[in-house]
């Protein structure tokens, strides 16, 4: 049985800082050199800038649309998903990834957090938010300071997570 590749989104603002824009397509090329399929929202700012990151090093992209039509995506989009669901397309997103990567970001993003969250799927933050529980308690989204940083810190948590099922699963094959 071959292993299937991780599945990494990226996510962040429309509209984007030219740092972000430039972190965003370090975080891509380095998602693709990883072997990792990019998922993000298709359209433009930090989505569009991975993707291109993530095409010139020869990676896979997805793009889950909000709208009725291919035509919003961004020209580095490899796979468009025409939802028609408008924000909602957020919780594809999460559901559809194994990690977040988040790259600055409005409350779109703010709300794909959450959905992490709550799914435990894991967060790396670059310029993005960070949050206090109901209980001031701060919540998990690892805020990492470089694109490579990124992409490394989610690598390694996935590997750890797919050790930890090996191993359970031989346990089981076993015992």
């Amino acid at each position: 049985m071959t292993e299937r590749k991780y599945i990494i989104a990226v996510i962040g603002g429309a509209e984007c800082t030219p740092s972000e824009e430039m972190q965003a397509a370090m975080v891509g090329r380095m998602v693709a050199v990883h072997g990792a399929t990019l998922i993000c929202g298709g359209r433009g700012g930090v989505m569009e800038a991975a993707c291109g990151g993530a095409r010139a090093g020869g990676g896979l992209t997805v793009g889950v649309l909000p709208g009725n039509t291919r035509d919003e995506a961004n020209p580095y989009v490899d796979v468009p998903i025409v939802t028609g669901m408008g924000d909602a397309r957020n919780a594809i997103i999460i559901n559809s990834a194994d990690a977040v990567i988040a790259v600055g970001g409005g409350y779109g993003t703010l709300s794909e957090i959450a959905f992490a969250l709550k799914r435990d799927v894991p967060v790396v933050g670059l310029s993005t938010w960070s949050a206090a529980g109901a209980r001031q308690d701060e919540l998990p989204i690892i805020q990492v300071g470089s694109a490579e940083e990124a992409v490394k810190t989610v690598i390694a948590m996935l590997e750890s997570k797919a050790g930890e099922v090996s191993s359970s699963e031989s346990e089981i094959i076993e015992g």
